[in-house]
């Protein structure tokens, strides 16, 4: 009689982890809801952002890409001009992301009282 082990609890979430911090990192949310609107370029994806680097934002659509959340296209023109766009399975992360900025938006106040106890009560000790 053979007996088998079920995985760890942990081996699952290791699965995940690479997931979650992609799709839970800033750059990543801001990325995909600026590319729900339409495909863009990389300086106009730069400038509607604001604040990211050029580095981590072809380090984070690099990432998306490899992921198959963003598609690449480089049209022949001199210079090549890149667009990148959202696909089937970056389209239907948007919806989970717009919806925790929902949740964000509207406890967003209490959070920010929550926080301004805590530090005065740590403050007060």
């Amino acid at each position: 009689m053979e007996l088998t082990t079920p995985k760890p609890v942990h081996v699952e979430c290791k699965r995940f982890s690479g997931v979650l911090s992609l799709i839970g990192n800033k750059w990543t949310v801001m990325i995909v809801m600026t590319l729900t609107e339409r495909p863009r370029r990389f300086n106009d994806i730069k400038r509607t952002i604001g604040g990211i680097s050029q580095q981590m934002l072809a380090r984070t659509l690099r990432a998306l890409e490899r992921d198959g959340m963003v598609a690449r296209t480089v049209y022949p023109t001199v210079p090549p001009q890149v667009e990148y766009a959202l696909t089937a399975l970056g389209c239907s992360l948007a919806d989970p992301i717009r919806e925790l900025g929902y949740w964000a938006g509207a406890h967003i106040a209490e959070i920010e009282g929550n926080r301004s106890a805590f530090d005065e009560a740590r403050d007060s000790q």
